[in-house]
């Protein structure tokens, strides 16, 4: 009885087996599964980095595009124009030469300036100012006053915008038309203290644009170039702006650039010093907007 209990209790051994095949193929499984989603993640990231770089090109190609491609053919480089505001001005008897014509059925008068010097003035002239030779607009602006395309007065930029790409620059005596969408021209006559604005293109060495933004027929007017002579013009009729551009490339002008303001009145002077209405005398003056509007103004050179 005492040697049954004095015999010490057995301890049971508990023997944990393993399936190594089991436990290998859950091993292989949890390392199978990231590298598949990790390949898939490599592809993504590679199309998204193709994506960006495909939206990199044509940003790049666009901004190109926007610079160089303007749609014509340009006959006188920034570079050409600035040459020109740099040389010294033809000395002439100051006057307005006025012509008529008739180029496709487009009834048009032109007035070629002689001798004078042209700026941007915010005063519209007085009839009796005897330095004027010859007004008219020249930028145009939105309702609330901002400039519509670069703007340079007296070398002081009221705005900077190349939305429209031809362009008139006048330093000192010297005035000039031309179409780009660089800003160099814009910059040079900043710096020399001229003034600067840009228009719609109308022609451009000889050739007009695929399309015009300004549609319907009302009276239109322009600035032109032929031989390096500026012309002031305007139609005697409502025209479309296809059909003014048309006639004025027909006459042979080889750039011109647009000017707002059909109806406004202006007037012109000979060489005798006589003052010849342009428009009806009795929107003289101009009171809405007056201060606003950038007037072009061609006076005597002293």
């Amino acid at each position: 009885m005492d040697d049954i209990n004095m015999q010490k209790p057995e301890v049971p051994v508990i023997i944990i087996e393993r399936d190594e095949q089991s436990q290998s193929k859950e091993t292989e499984t949890k390392v199978v599964a990231p590298s598949w989603k990790r390949k898939w993640l490599k592809r993504i990231l590679a199309l998204v980095a193709v994506g960006c770089m495909m939206v990199a090109v044509l940003a790049g190609y666009k901004y190109w595009n926007d610079h160089n491609n303007i749609g014509v053919d340009v006959s006188v480089s920034p570079e050409q124009n600035i040459e020109k505001l740099q040389q010294p001005a033809k000395r002439e008897v100051a006057q307005v030469v006025m012509t008529s014509d008739t180029i496709l059925d487009v009834a048009m008068d032109f007035y070629a300036i002689h001798g004078l010097k042209a700026s941007i003035e915010f005063k519209e002239p007085d009839l009796n100012d005897r330095s004027v030779y010859l007004y008219c607009r020249s930028v145009d602006f939105n309702v609330d006053s901002t400039y519509i395309g670069s703007l340079v007065v007296n070398g002081e930029e009221l705005q900077s915008d190349v939305q429209r790409f031809a362009y008139m620059a006048m330093v000192g005596n010297n005035s000039v038309i031309g179409v780009s969408r660089s800003e160099k021209v814009k910059d040079f006559v900043k710096k020399e203290g001229g003034s600067f604005f840009r228009q719609f293109i109308l022609v451009s060495n000889g050739t007009i644009p695929n399309h015009f933004f300004l549609h319907g027929k009302v009276e239109r007017r322009a600035i032109g170039c032929i031989d390096d002579r500026l012309y002031y013009i305007v139609t005697r009729n409502k025209e479309t702006m296809w059909d003014f551009a048309d006639a004025l490339r027909r006459y042979g002008f080889i750039d011109a650039i647009y000017i707002t303001g059909g109806k406004d009145y202006g007037f012109y002077r000979t060489k005798d010093g006589v003052r010849h209405d342009i428009g009806d005398p009795a929107n003289y003056p101009h009171k809405k907007w007056k201060g606003v509007i950038p007037w072009l103004v061609f006076r005597a050179i002293k």
